[in-house]
């Protein structure tokens, strides 16, 4: 692995699809914390998701997120329908979508992975441990997996 395999030169583009205002502010605190240089996008709902990810509306000069961290259980457009767009996008579908969620039910699990998610990720109760979580998979996905370059479909 060279040098810049394992160093990025620019920060990591992250998009949090979270309407819970406190798990944002413990996401943000989380890769605050971590060693991976990153901006963190952060929208509220799944409308404004798939604004963001095709570049619409308010967001047309945003970054191509490197991540998405996804909740399921969002206003208007949920996470499923999200998901689901997306992966149905040849433009978006390479972005790796983590599913970070309180929902512990095998049928969202089940679900989650038919429509593509990278990863699911229940998101603990305790503060202290959903900042470890957060900042486990930062290390994980941007220390140890190769994402794909922007551009490739």
């Amino acid at each position: 692995m060279s040098d810049a395999d394992r160093f990025r030169a620019e920060p990591a583009q992250i998009l949090l699809v979270e309407d819970n205002p406190g798990d944002v502010r413990l996401t943000k605190e989380a890769f605050k914390q971590g060693r991976i240089e990153n901006d963190l996008h952060v929208v509220s709902d799944g409308t404004e998701a798939l604004d963001f990810l095709g570049r619409q509306g308010p967001y047309t000069d945003v970054p191509h997120p490197d991540l998405v961290l996804l909740d399921l259980n969002l206003p208007g457009k949920d996470g499923e329908e999200v998901l689901e767009e997306l992966k149905a996008d040849p433009a978006l579908r390479s972005i790796p979508v983590i599913v970070l969620t309180s929902s512990r039910a095998e049928e969202d699990v089940v679900k989650s992975y038919e429509l593509h998610a990278n990863a699911y990720l229940t998101k603990p109760v305790d503060p202290d441990e959903f900042i470890e979580t957060v900042r486990a998979f930062e290390k994980f996905w941007f220390s140890v997996v190769r994402l794909p370059p922007e551009g490739d479909s």
